[in-house]
C-alpha cells in the first residue's frame, strides 16, 4: 500500500506555481539575510511581501481547480479539515506554546500527499484568522509556515506501522521548532532596539547577522517553541494511529484520482422481450 494518497495531483502548472509561491516564501521568510540595505527600506518592504504572498496563495489554490487538480471530493475534505483545524486551533490558542492545528496538518499531509498539505496549511491559517480576528501582516508567515509543515511531511520516506507513527511524531516535533524559527523572522528586524546585542543591524555580513538572529530566537522563543514540539509529539503519538487509519479509509472510499467514465446507456435494455 502507497505511504499517501495524492488528493491534490501537482500537474506542471500548478507545480510552477507552487514552487514560486515557495520562493517567495523563503524570501519573505530570510529577507534580512538577503536584501541588500536600503534596498527596499524597512518600512515598506514587509508590507509589499505581504500583498505579493496573499496574491500568490490564491494563485496556488485557483490554478490547482481551474487544472482539474482538485475534484469535488478532495475540495470536500480540504474544506472539511480547513474548518476542524480553525475550530480547535483557539483551545491552545498558543498558551505556554501549545498549538493544536499541527498535528492534523503533519497527517494529512503524510496521508493525502505535499500538495494537500501545502493547501491545507495556507487554508486553515486563513480560516483560522478570521474566525479569531488574527488578520495581519502576520497571517501570510504563518500560513506559509503551517503550508511548509504540510507539504515537508507529504515528502518523508516510506515507513510502515509503529515506525510510521515514530518518524511522524519526530518530524512534527521538530517542525515545532522550524514553525517558531521561521515565525520569529517575520518581527525579528522590527521589535528589538538597535544598539541591542541580538537585534537586526543592516549590513552586517551573514555570518553575524545569523549568530544575532540564533540569540534572539534562543532568548526569546525556546520556550514556547518546546511547548509547540511537545504538543505535536503527544499529539501524533496518541492519535496518529486512529487518525492515520481514519484518513487513508476516506482516501480509499474516495478514490480522488479515480478517472470519471460515462457509459452509454443501451437503448433496448430496458424494452420488454416478447
Amino acid at each position: 500500500m502507497s505511504t499517501y494518497t495524492a488528493a491534490i495531483r501537482i500537474r506542471a502548472r500548478a507545480g510552477v506555481v507552487i514552487a514560486m509561491a515557495a520562493f517567495l516564501g523563503v524570501v519573505a521568510f530570510f529577507w534580512p539575510f538577503l536584501v541588500a540595505p536600503g534596498t527596499f527600506g524597512s518600512n515598506y518592504a514587509p508590507l509589499l511581501i505581504f500583498g505579493v504572498l496573499l496574491v500568490i496563495v490564491l494563485c496556488v489554490v485557483v490554478s490547482e481547480i481551474a487544472e482539474g487538480g482538485i475534484n469535488s471530493k478532495a475540495l470536500a475534505m480540504l474544506g472539511v479539515l480547513s474548518a476542524v483545524n480553525a475550530a480547535i486551533r483557539p483551545l491552545g490558542a498558543g498558551t505556554a506554546g501549545i498549538e493544536t492545528v499541527f498535528f492534523i496538518l503533519v497527517l494529512a499531509g503524510r496521508v493525502y500527499g505535499p500538495g494537500f498539505g501545502f493547501t491545507l496549511g495556507c487554508t486553515s491559517l486563513f480560516a483560522s484568522a478570521l474566525i479569531t480576528g488574527g488578520v495581519g501582516p502576520w497571517m501570510p508567515y504563518q500560513m506559509f509556515g503551517c503550508a511548509f509543515v504540510g507539504m515537508l511531511a507529504g515528502f518523508l520516506p516510506r515507513v510502515a506501522g509503529r515506525g510510521e507513527v515514530l518518524m511522524l511524531a519526530v518530524y512534527g516535533s521538530l517542525s515545532g521548532y522550524l514553525f517558531g524559527f521561521l515565525l520569529n523572522l517575520s518581527f525579528w528586524p522590527f521589535s528589538l532596539d538597535p544598539n541591542s546585542s541580538i537585534a537586526y543591524l543592516p549590513g552586517l555580513p551573514f555570518t553575524e547577522q545569523f549568530q544575532r538572529y540564533i540569540a534572539f530566537d534562543l532568548a526569546t522563543s525556546l520556550g514556547w517553541d518546546t511547548g509547540r514540539a511537545v504538543t505535536n509529539l503527544i499529539c501524533i503519538t496518541l492519535a496518529g494511529p486512529a487518525v492515520l487509519t481514519v484518513f487513508r479509509r476516506a482516501a480509499r472510499k474516495a478514490r480522488f484520482q479515480a478517472p470519471m467514465r460515462f457509459a452509454r446507456r443501451d437503448a433496448g435494455a430496458g424494452s420488454a422481450t416478447g
